[in-house]
């Protein structure tokens, strides 16, 4: 996959469909790579007339890794978010939405559709905000606002989080505590098969694999605190998509979100969790689709 110099960084990406053709930028979650989204639901947009563009953010996959060590640790962290006081952290949530833009720089995009999930759901969210020249419609997945009532995690989600293999832990370790992972913050009514995603997770650890990298990222995120104001400035038409029965960011983040960006559709799905499953993919590549054809239509009406 190819890579280019933006904002600073190395960041490795991939181009599907015709350059010439509207773009949709693909952003992605906490420590999950580019290939995190689904080569089928990228090839199901690619196919509706769109360029679609996936990247691995910073401290992800192949791209740039930053290791400042003017960093707190997650439990300070979440200490002083909880208190309202600053979170020391290497980067923000912007500096990552400028990577995205440094990115349709490098690329020669001067708009696009944007599509963020979970973390990259907020790093959308802000490059909307920040930058609204840049985005022709905002879809924001499985995210939130940065609200903390309403966006607890349910226990079981929790407690997989919080019991992660230590930092030098073999290739069959780290890919026996993923697969636990994603069973159980997986969707409930779309659930995928054992060995499929067992040999999935085997192909991202091998790809790459770098926990200090998810850290800086989470730290980012608990760094940006509440986000509300900033989505109330939001005018791209905006599309907020939600699994019922997400077990780590749960549905009522979603309403949150969609309460907060003027004149948001909210999709709930039910059965979805907190994961892109093979049964979902044609409903959510032909929701967004169409989310990007008609946020055109209207602004040309």
């Amino acid at each position: 996959m190819p890579a280019v110099s933006a904002n600073g960084l190395t960041l490795e990406y991939e181009s599907l469909g015709d350059p010439a053709r509207p773009a949709i930028v693909l952003i992605m979650g906490l420590g999950m790579q580019l290939v995190g989204w689904p080569d089928d639901f990228c090839r199901r947009l690619a196919a509706e007339g769109y360029r679609v563009v996936r990247f691995d953010n910073r401290d992800c996959g192949l791209s740039s890794r930053l290791r400042s060590r003017r960093w707190s640790s997650p439990l300070l962290a979440f200490t002083a978010a909880r208190l309202g006081l600053p979170v020391l952290a290497p980067y923000s949530l912007e500096d990552m939405a400028k990577d995205t833009v440094a990115l349709m720089d490098a690329l020669g995009i001067e708009k696009a559709h944007v599509v963020g999930a979970s973390m990259g759901g907020m790093i959308a969210q802000v490059l909307a905000a920040r930058f609204p020249s840049r985005v022709l419609s905002l879809t924001s997945m499985m995210s939130a606002s940065g609200r903390r009532k309403g966006a607890r995690p349910k226990k079981e989600a929790l407690q997989v989080f919080l019991h992660r293999p230590p930092p030098h832990a073999d290739a069959a370790a780290v890919i026996a505590y993923l697969v636990e992972v994603f069973t159980v913050i997986g969707s409930p009514g779309f659930r995928t098969e054992p060995r499929l995603l067992e040999e999935r997770i085997t192909g991202w650890v091998r790809r790459a694999y770098d926990p200090a990298g998810t850290t800086r990222q989470l730290l980012a995120v608990v760094a940006s605190g509440d986000r509300r104001r900033l989505l109330h400035r939001i005018v791209a038409p905006t599309l907020v998509i939600h699994g019922a029965d997400d077990p780590l960011v749960p549905v009522e983040a979603g309403r949150d979100t969609a309460r907060n960006v003027p004149g948001a559709k909210l999709v709930v799905i039910d059965g979805m969790g907190h994961d892109l499953p093979d049964a979902l993919l044609p409903k959510l590549a032909s929701e967004i689709a169409a989310h990007c054809r008609n946020s055109v239509a209207g602004a040309a009406a």
